[in-house]
């Protein structure tokens, strides 16, 4: 029951209270009436519904007295509580089951109750946001959904009033969210039936709600189909052993689009000889080699088994204490090694057909141990030594070389040249005026060129005198030129 306080300080002996619901843009609904007596607390009773919700004001006026203005009392806000019943969920994107990727958009109503709160879960767990699911309200929106969105959805809805709790659980709802199935690949084996020979195969696709729908295909021509609840087909047609049998392609579906898997070439070769063993190693921190790979290869074949010896001991496929074998189909299969003492001793691979183990063709042998493997090989202690040889005969022919072309000192450059200069001389002095000088000068050319060394001919003072003296008997002497 609503009760306001009387507008006070209007001269009148009645006055006329209306209570009204004050709505945004409505203008305001009349809810009750009541005339009271100044003074007097005007009393109106309603019975509270829903629709009450909101704020209320009373206004006063005088009655009978329209010259007077009505006032207005402050807003008093109602909320009506009323307990939440009967949920449910709406599948408002519309299907319940659909393929991955597409939108999950649900709605949880309720048919009574105001001031709800809501709950989602999924197969009985709470549901939280993440980047791809939102919950705004009543509602829960799943983008980009994959498979893990499948399960049971309900709703909870919930309200109070003081202390008192009221909640209503919806029924579950089923939503299955099928994955899209992915591109198929597609292999083959081969069957021997007594004599006869027939391809196995085999397509598979990795990801994909069952069941899928697979089909073979050559080229345009159909060959069969299968459904299957495994992701697995199997096709099983007749061929011969190293003829080329064109092309064959897998389709699979599950209701959304079909995926293609890539053309296979079907064509059997037979195991061929010889068959290569060679290996490399690989050197710890000390240049001590820590381990080794063996390979094995075939000259042909296009289904080949491998087998790995030591010792003539047949090494058992896969991860063994100092080993492990990684089989490369039909190319090649590699044999890793740890060098130890265990790992000692004599390898060597075999192969065949792995649908006809009737015929072997195995490998070279090669011994294998610690000490063989770090030793320096005798091909390149040849090689280091032969060029070491090879490089000291570079050097003493270079040496030998400089002795015999290496330039010589001519003694008897100094003589000539004096020659020269006194033959120069001749010619403008008078022979018999320095004939005896010329005798001195020769004897003082042989005592000088028995010498050990002589740096210049400024180093000969004889010289340098004869030179000047000569000069100034040139001076005196010009010579005269004949008409």
């Amino acid at each position: 029951m609503a009760r306001l306080k009387q507008t006070q300080g209007l001269k009148t002996d009645a006055l006329v209270a209306k209570l009204l619901l004050d709505r945004e843009g409505d203008g305001g609904k009349v809810l009750g009436e009541t005339t009271s007596l100044a003074g007097e607390r005007g009393v109106i009773p309603i019975s509270i519904k829903t629709f009450h919700d909101g704020n209320l004001v009373c206004v006063a006026s005088a009655q009978n007295n329209t010259s007077i203005e009505p006032t207005v009392s402050h807003s008093q806000h109602l909320r009506v509580i009323e307990p939440v019943k009967e949920a449910y969920v709406v599948v408002t994107s519309g299907q319940t089951e659909f393929f991955e990727g597409k939108t999950l958009d649900l709605q949880c109503k309720v048919k009574k109750g105001t001031y709800v709160t809501y709950k989602w879960l999924l197969d009985g767990e709470e549901i939280t946001e993440t980047h791809y699911r939102y919950i705004y309200n009543n509602q829960l929106i799943v983008y980009r959904t994959t498979s893990k969105d499948s399960g049971l959805y309900m709703c909870i809805a919930q309200n109070s009033y003081n202390k008192t709790i009221f909640q209503s659980n919806s029924s579950t709802v089923q939503i299955t969210i099928k994955d899209v199935v992915s591109t198929p690949d597609i292999s083959f084996t081969v069957l021997k039936e007594d004599m006869n020979y027939s391809a196995l195969i085999s397509c598979h696709s990795l990801s994909g709600t069952p069941p899928i729908t697979f089909t073979l295909w050559d080229y345009d021509d159909l060959i069969g189909n299968v459904t299957a609840e495994d992701r697995n087909a199997t096709f099983k047609i007749p061929i011969v052993l190293g003829k080329h049998l064109g092309f064959r392609k897998c389709k699979a579906e599950n209701g959304d689009e079909i995926a293609h898997s890539r053309w296979m070439e079907l064509k059997v070769v037979p195991v061929e000889g010889p068959v290569s063993l060679y290996y490399d190693y690989d050197t710890g921190s000390n240049y001590a080699v820590v381990g080794v790979r063996f390979y094995c290869k075939p000259l042909k074949g296009s289904h080949v088994k491998f087998e790995w010896f030591l010792n003539e001991t047949l090494l058992p496929h896969g991860l063994g204490p100092f080993y492990r074998v990684v089989d490369d189909p039909p190319k090649q299969s590699i044999l890793l090694l740890a060098v130890d003492w265990s790992s000692a001793g004599t390898y060597h691979c075999e192969v065949s057909d792995t649908f006809d183990n009737t015929k072997t063709i195995p490998s070279r042998r090669k011994y294998l141990d610690k000490e063989v493997l770090n030793r320096i090989p005798d091909v390149v202690v040849a090689v280091v030594f032969g060029s070491f040889a090879l490089l000291i005969g570079l050097v003493c022919t270079c040496c030998g070389i400089g002795i015999v072309y290496r330039p010589r000192t001519n003694d008897v450059k100094p003589r000539v040249e004096m020659k020269k200069m006194l033959a120069a001389y001749e010619e403008d002095l008078g022979f018999t005026e320095f004939t005896e000088d010329t005798e001195d000068m020769k004897e003082a050319m042989v005592d000088e060129f028995d010498q050990v060394s002589v740096d210049s001919v400024n180093d000969w003072p004889w010289l340098k005198t004869r030179k000047t003296n000569v000069s100034e008997q040139q001076e005196e002497d010009q010579p005269v030129l004949l008409p």
